[in-house]
């Protein structure tokens, strides 16, 4: 690989397909689960591909996910006044984590580090936007992006 540029997340996940597959398959198995299916009862037929785009796209894949109109705060509105709980996001996390392996998203230790560090960062910032009176998110805020050595979104401490 000499010269060449690392790949993306994305890529080494196995690109949009991949992404497709993990979300599908996870959120048929949120529909059976006892602490997520009421966070996700009345779901869209769609957000399972919409959400694998998302994470395709701060992952490094394409920007499908904005070029269709979705933005970073448009999710993070999606989130807010649901009152989520630390207990369904630790399902949450824990049940896509799960569902990687079921389906063989890569399981070195390099990419599953920044995988979950993402999924994380993610999952507690949905948890923070969705407690009432939480403040919006800037509606300019950018994409968050995330590589194998520098996660990153739109919160930056000072």
């Amino acid at each position: 690989m000499d010269g060449e540029a690392n790949p993306t997340l994305a890529q080494w996940a196995g690109g949009a397909e991949m992404f497709d597959r993990l979300f599908e398959r996870f959120y048929e198995h949120v529909a059976a689960d006892p602490v997520l299916a009421p966070v996700f009862a009345g779901m869209d037929p769609a957000h399972a591909a919409h959400v694998a785009r998302f994470v395709a796209q701060v992952l490094g894949g394409p920007a499908r996910y904005s070029t269709e109109g979705g933005s970073h705060a448009g999710m993070v509105a999606r989130h807010m006044n649901r009152a989520l709980t630390e207990a369904q996001r630790r399902r949450w996390l824990s049940l896509l984590l799960d569902t990687a392996d079921e389906v063989g998203l890569a399981d070195d230790p390099e990419f599953r580090a920044s995988f979950t560090g993402y999924l994380e960062w993610g999952s507690r910032l949905a948890v923070m936007n969705s407690q009432p009176g939480a403040p919006a998110l800037d509606r300019d805020a950018p994409m968050p992006s995330w590589d194998w050595t520098s996660p990153g979104g739109p919160y930056r401490p000072d």
